[in-house]
């Protein structure tokens, strides 16, 4: 079944397989001429004691296929390694699409060190299969019958040794191959337990180090290589013992054919130079069955890898069917004219939704109903774990709502296509992620196809223009994975800049001054002022000072809207708005 999947992975490299197994038999041809001509040099040097100008055509010829067998076989490499490359291309952007498509709360349930494994030693590990394996597969089929094809005109005693000798190989391949999958399958799994624990590690040695605990961290390290190893050398022992019965198997054959024909010459049965041919030619009768029972280990490696590569595309696809509204029956619906209205006229509505995170697990979010207009500002505040964050999950599409629907204009959100929809929303995080690159490429994110000056103003408009000068390179800083050469507020004010360029109708605001002192919080509250204007604003936070800035304030607890108001209808309730503003505002001045 796994191997069906992989194999309609390589449909669309369906040419330059055939290019390599076409090739391949051009080998096997060659080889079978080579075979011939090699026999009649011998059978007329040492019988008919030619001179060597009789034989100079052949022995040309022979260094004419040896020639063309050389080039074929290059090619053959070439062809078989172009498929190999287009098809982790496709799968190696497949795999990230769809963990893209999932999103963060997806990516919180895994450990990132095995999905960085998998998406790189992984998707590699595809490469021997479809250059190798596949390839030799159907070759271990067509080229025994090619040699058969000359061998049973020639000699029938000969052909029937082969057929029956023949099929020995695969017989001890599949027996040695059933041992070794076991094995295979523990050396993956262990590769990538590893890996996520040497990532997991390295994100966290900073703490580790803080606490006093990097140095215990040499007796893990030492305990997870020493159980890889043990795996590799595992699966090593059994390579090892497969390529020498495989080699055994196929030399006791020629063997068998050699005594056979050496008997028959002897009694003068069968004529020396066709014996000749038939015992150089027989070592390539078996040659493809032994090559694909060494590319066994290939196939087994690339399925392991491959059934966690599907595990996850199917689990993505099964999700991403929901998001596009699939199951709702209706056409997809494009959202750039849902964001068009009179300011302050009703736009999202949230209808009775629960979420749930797991099946039968918990509801994190319980009969949410509220109604946002165009233009307008909504703070979500509530203890950690009263759902704020979820409700923005849920309008960023990572997540569905478990029942209940949310609606833009009447029209149901998730019958909007997930990626035109996000593009209409900027998201600012409590920690935004930095990529590895420069300052421009980081802040280029919010609209890749941006030109320079657009990056500068959006720089300027998120007051990050003047630190960005005062980089070493500027613009072209390399700030780092994670932003790791940045500062908080630095990494802040690079989001902002992102939202400004990408300039989208709709921004969530995820705790972005949670964590910055009072002067970084200070500019960056100037900035975000500038960035909520003539747009729909969904924000949380812990400091009450900005929500004095917002329209309305939605207060949850254990899932639930408990107080719903202006600040300064909910601090005449006495709620617990109020309760927050006298607790954090007191911290706050």
């Amino acid at each position: 079944m796994l191997d069906k999947r992989l194999m309609r992975e390589g449909k669309h490299v369906k040419r330059y397989l055939l290019g390599t197994i076409a090739l391949g038999l051009g080998i096997a041809l060659l080889a079978i001429i080579q075979a011939w001509l090699l026999s009649q040099v011998i059978a007329q040097v040492f019988l008919e004691d030619a001179p060597f100008g009789q034989v100079q055509g052949y022995l040309l010829a022979i260094l004419g296929v040896i020639g063309v067998r050389g080039i074929f076989q290059y090619c053959s490499e070439v062809t078989a390694r172009e498929a190999a490359i287009r098809v982790k291309e496709r799968v190696r952007v497949r795999f990230l699409h769809k963990i893209l498509a999932l999103g963060p709360v997806y990516a919180r349930g895994e450990r990132g060190g095995e999905l960085l494994n998998t998406a790189v030693e992984g998707i590699e590990a595809l490469d021997d299969y479809f250059a190798r394996y596949v390839p030799q597969l159907i070759l271990a089929v067509l080229v025994p019958m090619l040699t058969l094809a000359f061998v049973l005109p020639k000699d029938f005693q000969s052909a029937l040794v082969l057929i029956i000798t023949g099929p020995l190989i695969p017989f001890f391949m599949i027996l040695i191959g059933k041992l070794a999958e076991k094995k295979s399958l523990r050396q993956w799994q262990s590769l990538s337990r590893m890996s996520a624990h040497f990532l997991d590690m390295l994100q966290g040695l900073t703490t580790l180090k803080l606490f006093g605990r990097s140095k215990d961290q040499a007796t893990v390290i030492s305990r997870v290589s020493e159980a890889f190893r043990k795996s590799t050398m595992s699966v090593m022992k059994v390579a090892f013992l497969s390529a020498f019965v495989l080699e055994f198997m196929g030399m006791i054959s020629t063997a068998i054919i050699a005594v056979t024909l050496g008997l028959r010459l002897i009694n003068g049965t069968v004529p020396y130079a066709e014996a000749l041919f038939i015992l150089i030619l027989a070592p390539e009768f078996y040659l493809p069955l032994r090559t694909l029972g060494l590319s066994f280990h290939a196939r087994l490696s690339g399925s392991n890898a491959a059934q966690r590569i599907f595990e996850v595309l199917e689990l993505e696809n099964q999700l991403e069917s929901e998001l596009n509204g699939v199951e709702l029956g209706g056409g997809a619906e494009e959202p750039g004219h849902l964001f068009r209205g009179e300011q302050g006229a009703p736009w999202l509505t949230f209808k009775q939704v629960d979420l749930c995170y797991e099946q039968e697990g918990e509801r994190v979010l319980k009969d949410i109903n509220f109604t946002l207009r165009l233009g307008e500002r909504v703070a979500l505040i509530g203890p950690s774990g009263a759902g704020k964050s979820s409700l923005l999950q849920i309008l960023l599409r990572f997540v569905e709502p478990t029942q209940g629907k949310v609606l833009i204009n009447d029209t149901v959100l998730n019958r909007i296509p997930a990626a035109a929809w996000r593009g209409m929303i900027s998201y600012v995080p409590q920690k935004p992620y930095l990529f590895a690159g420069s300052v421009m490429e980081n802040i280029r994110f919010g609209n890749p196809g941006a030109a320079w000056a657009d990056v500068v103003k959006a720089a300027q408009l998120a007051m990050a223009h003047e630190f960005i000068n005062e980089l070493p390179q500027g613009y072209d800083t390399l700030v780092g994975e994670g932003g790791a050469r940045l500062s908080g507020g630095q990494a802040q004010r690079i989001a902002i800049s992102r939202a400004f360029l990408k300039d989208a109708p709709l921004l969530l605001l995820d705790e972005v001054t949670s964590g910055l002192d009072n002067e970084n919080e200070k500019d960056l509250l100037i900035a975000l002022e500038g960035l909520c204007q003539d747009r729909t604003v969904i924000f949380t936070t812990h400091r009450m000072r900005t929500t004095i800035e917002a329209d309305r304030i939605l207060v949850l607890d254990k899932g639930r809207i408990i107080e719903e108001g202006s600040p300064q209808t909910l601090l005449n309730n006495q709620g617990l708005y109020t309760h927050f503003v006298s607790t954090y505002g007191r911290e706050e001045e």
